[in-house]
């Protein structure tokens, strides 16, 4: 080798190097664009929080299945920079409602990507044993995730269902080709008693053994590497050990985060509880080197006028964290009072319009290639 090209290697090496990123994700086998995700979102909350909405671009106050539309891009000229989406459709319905819920959500996928925002995945799992919906009632009597954990009599039924999920998973890309990466949030508020994989319903290995078999079906049988996968309770916790009970372990979790409307308007306002709680999740994230979030939070119908500055934002910036993130639930289309960001009109669009232009706060125009390069 002639030391002109042996230079010429170095070269190449480190210039590629330069744009590498290490490899922080749960999967040692995740594409380059899921790792710059984790890397960017990193360094993103530090200094600033994406700002996300449920269902932003699938409907909204009134409308549905708009072109790139979204109530809030309505207000401020711009898209949450975080786009939640769920797996809700996946199951316990006709199959070509099935297919035509598959296509639906790949195209909107695919265009929050190609527009250079963030995909976070819930999953509002209809019950696989009893037939119901994803609630827990009172009238219940049989017990899921006994059964759909490996062993349990109905472990086949769940994994055809996730089977399906990885398989549309590996359909999921941009216009690049490539393979999109997405945040999965399964089995949240998992502390509560409300859906079927709730606390009251399900012993803390059951659980432990639900998560682990659907990262592990995921990423080693099927090889999905283009998630990250999210975990978070409600906000029924005080400590870190309460916040961390039935957490799977470092090797099944990119990121940790909190649902909190009570302590947001639902039921208090209780801005020091609500940042004290996250900053519990916030050094959680930090000692076990993981990404953090506010992953759910939001106040119905929004009658507070100052909402967005005086709760929320005092309520991000009263403690020193790192939040990735904070996503606001869902407007729907045909409710007139079940909302939770502005629509033109709405008694908050001045707040909000303040909330937007604080410096802390991006939004979807704020990203400059999030997947492609180190920010």
């Amino acid at each position: 080798m002639g030391l002109k090209h042996f230079y010429f290697l170095v070269f190449v090496f480190a210039f590629y190097a330069c744009g590498s990123v290490k490899n922080l994700t749960i999967d040692p086998q995740a594409n380059m664009e899921t790792k710059f995700l984790f890397h960017n979102l990193q360094t993103i909350s530090k200094n600033h929080i994406l700002f996300g909405h449920q269902h932003a671009t699938e409907y909204g106050h009134g409308w549905s299945g708009d072109s790139d539309r979204s109530d809030v891009k309505s207000v401020v000229g711009s898209h949450p920079a975080v786009i939640g989406v769920d797996f809700s459709g996946f199951s316990g319905r006709p199959q070509r409602s099935i297919d035509a819920f598959k296509e639906k959500l790949r195209e909107n996928i695919r265009a929050t990507y190609d527009r250079g925002g963030v995909v976070t995945i819930a999953w509002h799992f209809n019950n696989p044993v009893g037939g119901r919906g994803y609630q827990w009632t009172f009238s219940d009597s049989i017990t899921v995730v006994d059964k759909i954990i490996p062993g349990g009599s109905h472990h086949e039924t769940y994994k055809n269902i996730l089977t399906d999920i990885g398989l549309w998973l590996q359909t999921v890309k941009g216009s690049d080709g490539k393979l999109i990466p997405m945040i999965f949030r399964p089995f949240h508020e998992f502390d509560g008693s409300w859906f079927w994989w709730g606390k009251p319903q399900t012993s803390k290995d059951d659980f432990i053994a639900l998560w682990r078999f659907t990262v592990s079906h995921l990423r080693d049988t099927m090889g999905i590497h283009h998630l990250l996968y999210a975990y978070s309770p409600d906000n029924k916790f005080s400590t870190e050990d309460q916040f961390a009970e039935r957490y799977p372990g470092d090797e099944w979790v990119d990121m940790v985060g909190m649902d909190n409307y009570g302590d947001m308007g639902r039921n208090r306002y209780a801005v020091d509880t609500a940042a004290a709680k996250l900053k519990i999740v916030s050094d959680f994230a930090l000692k076990h080197n993981k990404l953090a979030a506010f992953t759910e939070t939001g106040l119905e119908s929004i009658p507070n006028t100052t909402w967005w500055t005086e709760t929320l934002l005092k309520t991000l910036r009263k403690e020193k964290i790192n939040l990735c993130y904070v996503l606001v639930w869902r407007n729907d289309q045909r409710s007139a009072t079940h909302y939770y960001a502005p629509f033109p009109g709405q008694v908050s669009v001045p707040d909000f319009i303040k909330f937007y232009e604080d410096d802390y706060t991006l939004f979807e125009k704020d990203l400059k290639q999030i997947y492609f390069k180190k920010m």
